[in-house]
C-alpha cells in the first residue's frame, strides 16, 4: 500500500488504538482497553502495539505482542515473542498491512532474544487460520480447554 506508516503505539494514539481493539474484540469494555493500553505502554519491554495509518494518518491496522517467558504450546525456546491480536479494518484487507504490522512485530521481537514467534486462534476461526498461514506461522497443535468450578 502506497505511504503505509507502521509506528509504535503511543498514548497519543489512544482514540484509534482503542476503536481498532474494539473492532477486533467487540463488546462494552472500552474503559477497560484503555486501561489495557496503559498496561502496554508503560512495559515497553514486555509489551508493544503498532498501529498501522495511511498516508492521511487514517488508522488501518493494530497489532499487539507479548514477550512471553511461560510454557508456549508449540514452541521451542523462551523468550517466546506471541502474538495478541491483530486487526486489519475490512476496507484496507488484503493491501499487505498485516504482513507489515507483523514485520514490525517480528523486528520488536528479535531485539528482545526472541527465536519463537507464536500465536493462538479459535478452533473455529477459519479466517484467523488463513491469516496465520499467509502470514507464515505453521499450526502446531490444536488444543481444548476445560474449567471445572471448585464451589461444586
Amino acid at each position: 500500500m502506497d505511504q503505509l506508516q507502521v509506528r509504535h503505539a503511543a498514548a497519543a494514539d489512544m482514540h484509534d488504538w482503542i476503536a481498532l481493539r474494539l473492532a477486533l474484540w467487540p463488546g462494552d469494555h472500552a474503559a477497560q482497553f484503555r486501561d489495557d493500553a496503559a498496561d502496554i505502554l508503560a512495559q515497553p519491554q514486555r509489551y508493544c502495539a503498532f498501529l498501522a495509518r495511511d498516508r492521511s494518518g487514517a488508522a488501518l491496522g493494530l497489532v499487539e505482542a507479548a514477550v512471553r517467558t511461560d510454557y508456549v504450546n508449540g514452541t521451542e525456546h523462551s523468550p517466546v515473542l506471541y502474538l495478541e491480536g491483530i486487526y486489519v479494518a475490512e476496507r484496507a484487507r488484503r493491501q499487505g498491512i498485516a504482513k507489515a504490522l507483523v514485520r514490525a512485530v517480528q523486528a520488536w521481537g528479535v531485539a528482545r532474544g526472541c527465536l519463537d514467534f507464536a500465536s493462538d486462534a479459535a478452533l473455529d476461526n477459519h479466517a484467523s487460520h488463513a491469516l496465520h498461514r499467509a502470514l507464515g506461522f505453521v499450526e502446531t497443535e490444536r488444543v481444548v480447554f476445560f474449567r471445572k468450578a471448585l464451589d461444586d
